[in-house]
């Protein structure tokens, strides 16, 4: 049997959309964000695309060269926070994350855009940041990926491996089990914290893949970027309450993790 990964649109309800997701690990959903919202990701992040240095490969990093990589997106990009508050990420980090902690937050945001030449990436799980479970793990971590240029085969696209969000911690993934993610402009690929992936080898001559990575983890765990220090407390007082909460500046977490004095923030 061919690994594949499913496909839905928009207008699919999100029970269904999750139940594609649990059952695979893995999901596209077409066309979730419009054509200007990937313009305005690229116009507010270009000065600092740009700037980052592709660099040159080495085969032992984890993080492959000829990679452009730039964090901290919820700060530099509206249209990101827009992409982070989604009614579909909503539903969908629902369904996945609440069943274990009273909210969810950011974990990572990165703008990744992988030039010709660059190699596949080592396929990972999201969850190993948490070794404290052996895998499968509960659930931890939810992962999306937009597409902000023509996710292909070729240029790049987001290897995954179907299936493997079940699998034992030692079995490894045979070439015909990993699938690269294809996708048009403004889908999104949805995977779970247990599945394994990985940037996908961009094989072409001038193709760059542009893709925007936001996950998110249960709101009582670390998060692997520190949106404290990501996003400056006086941008955050200023953004609406659920934004914040999104970022983790609260303190929700069932069990009064996070606490803090509100009158010192604002003195």
């Amino acid at each position: 049997m061919v690994a594949t990964i499913p496909v839905c649109d928009p207008g699919e309800s999100p029970d269904a959309m999750y139940e594609l997701l649990d059952q695979a690990g893995c999901l596209v959903v077409r066309d979730l964000a419009t054509p200007e919202q990937m313009a305005a990701v690229r116009s507010e992040l270009t000065e600092h695309v740009e700037a980052a240095e592709a660099g040159e490969d080495d085969p032992t990093d984890f993080y492959p060269g000829k990679t452009h990589r730039v964090i901290a997106l919820p700060h530099r990009s509206a249209t990101v926070r827009e992409l982070m508050m989604h009614p579909t990420v909503d539903a969908l980090g629902d369904r996945h994350l609440l069943p274990n902690s009273k909210k969810w937050q950011l974990n990572v945001s990165a703008a990744l855009e992988i030039g010709p030449g660059a190699r596949d990436q080592i396929l990972h799980r999201e969850e190993d940041l948490y070794p404290y479970w052996t895998p499968p793990r509960p659930n931890l971590i939810l992962a999306t990926m937009w597409a902000v240029s023509d996710f292909t085969a070729d240029n790049g696209g987001t290897q995954l491996v179907p299936g493997s969000h079940r699998w034992p911690v030692d079995r490894i993934a045979a070439p015909d089990e990993i699938v690269r993610a294809e996708m048009a402009v403004g889908s999104v690929l949805f995977w779970l914290g247990g599945t394994l992936h990985g940037g996908g080898a961009n094989s072409t001559h001038d193709d760059w893949r542009y893709g925007v990575i936001l996950t998110y983890n249960l709101g009582w765990l670390r998060q692997e970027e520190n949106q404290h220090v990501s996003v400056p407390l006086a941008d955050a007082l200023a953004l609406p309450p659920e934004v914040r909460s999104r970022l983790g500046f609260d303190a929700d977490y069932g069990g009064g993790l996070g606490f803090f004095d509100p009158s010192v923030l604002l003195a």
